[in-house]
């Protein structure tokens, strides 16, 4: 670990995980960078390059994508592996993580969020305000839970899925990797293709 953070994206997740990364008092120094050439600074924290940017920092920073869309924080958080970025998992002080909990490198656990033990969680994921991941959950790589959905336990979520806000899985399911869940859709039984998923239970459309 690094005594500087650098976090990719400086919009509205950037901002989020800059938020994480100031409550978590670890590194000296936050900076962003942004595709956005017109945008100098984000909550008064400066942006100092562009993505391709990154390079110059690798061996000075710690590195982190704040991006929400998956495909895409997949895409850079691949490339800054493969130049050997010291990537960190960032989670909020509230947040309360059981025993035997993994978390990949490159995900972030936001405030109010409940990962209970035993639980596997993968790279480059998203754990939004007030989720909760009952035990013994597997979340693949790159993927978002979003704000107040709730995991009973031995779910597994498949790489790149996305569940919705307040959407609920009940125990023992498994989802496809690729799959969109709506806002508060309920997923009774497994979810067997990628797809768009809504409703209670929810359908395919």
């Amino acid at each position: 670990m690094k005594n500087k953070l650098l976090i990719i994206g400086a919009s509205g997740h950037g901002k989020v995980v800059a938020d994480i990364a100031l409550k978590m008092n670890k590194w000296e120094s936050i900076s962003f960078l942004d595709d956005n050439q017109n945008l100098k600074s984000s909550m008064g924290i400066d942006v100092i390059g562009t993505t391709k940017d990154v390079h110059k920092f690798i061996d000075s920073h710690d590195v982190i994508v704040g991006i929400g869309n998956n495909s895409t924080r997949e895409k850079i958080q691949n490339m800054l592996e493969k130049l050997g970025a010291s990537i960190p998992v960032l989670i909020h002080p509230s947040a309360i993580i059981g025993n035997d909990v993994e978390i990949g490198i490159g995900t972030v656990v936001m405030a109010g969020v409940v990962i209970n033990c035993c639980t596997k969680i993968g790279r480059g994921c998203i754990i939004n305000t007030s989720a909760t991941i009952d035990h013994d959950n597997i979340i693949e790589d790159f993927v978002h839970i979003s704000p107040g959905a709730h995991l009973a336990g031995t779910v597994k979520v498949g790489k790149g899925s996305w569940l919705g806000i307040g959407s609920v899985v009940s125990n023992n399911i498994n989802i496809s990797s690729g799959c969109i869940l709506g806002a508060g859709a309920v997923v009774v039984k497994d979810i067997v293709e990628p797809g768009t998923y809504v409703g209670v239970p929810v359908r395919r459309i």
